[in-house]
């Protein structure tokens, strides 16, 4: 499997402490701002995190604050997927957490080193080819689904949204699949 997050801009970072999405009722479920660090900019909203296998479906999914790290993910992964691999980007990298998925569940997961540490080791080719599946399943959401522009005004509005849109993806993944086309 492969996993990542993506983020979901609610509004615009100046507008962020007036937006009232998320204000009434449920606080835990509140937009927050949050930082992307390969788009390098902060936004106010969720993050989109997915898990999805080789042939580019979306096995599990879930949305969470903007501010939440990705590393808080793979404790619910960790109740459903056991004896397998997960390949995540720099944003997964913990030992404690590696050691405790492995020890709970039998997950290895794996991610590419980075450059200031002790053991660091060039990405394996095939590693970072493969990893491209869930990039590319995020670029169709944002693209042709259009799941990066909002116009939800409540919480559970923007919810059901991004369900849709990725229920949608997951329906041509199969029209394809079923005609023998690219997926």
């Amino acid at each position: 499997f492969f996993v990542d997050s993506k983020p979901i801009e609610v509004c615009r970072v100046a507008r962020g402490k007036r937006c009232k999405m998320g204000r009434t009722g449920n606080f835990s479920q509140a937009p927050d701002f949050g930082f992307c660090a390969s788009q390098n900019t902060y936004y106010f909203g969720y993050k989109l995190h997915a898990l999805c296998g080789l042939s580019g479906v979306i096995h599990s999914y879930d949305l969470s604050k903007a501010s939440v790290a990705d590393l808080h993910y793979m404790k619910d992964v960790k109740h459903t997927y056991h004896d397998c691999s997960i390949y995540g980007d720099k944003g997964y990298i913990g030992a404690d957490v590696q050691l405790d998925l492995f020890e709970t569940a039998h997950i290895r997961l794996e991610c590419p080193y980075r450059l200031n540490q002790k053991d660091w080791k060039p990405t394996f080719i095939p590693f970072a080819k493969a990893r491209k599946r869930i990039e590319t399943i995020f670029s169709q959401l944002t693209d042709q689904f259009l799941v990066i522009r909002n116009y939800a005004k409540i919480t559970n509005g923007l919810f059901a949204r991004i369900i849709g849109k990725i229920s949608a993806l997951t329906i041509l993944q199969y029209v394809n699949f079923i005609n023998d086309k690219p997926r």
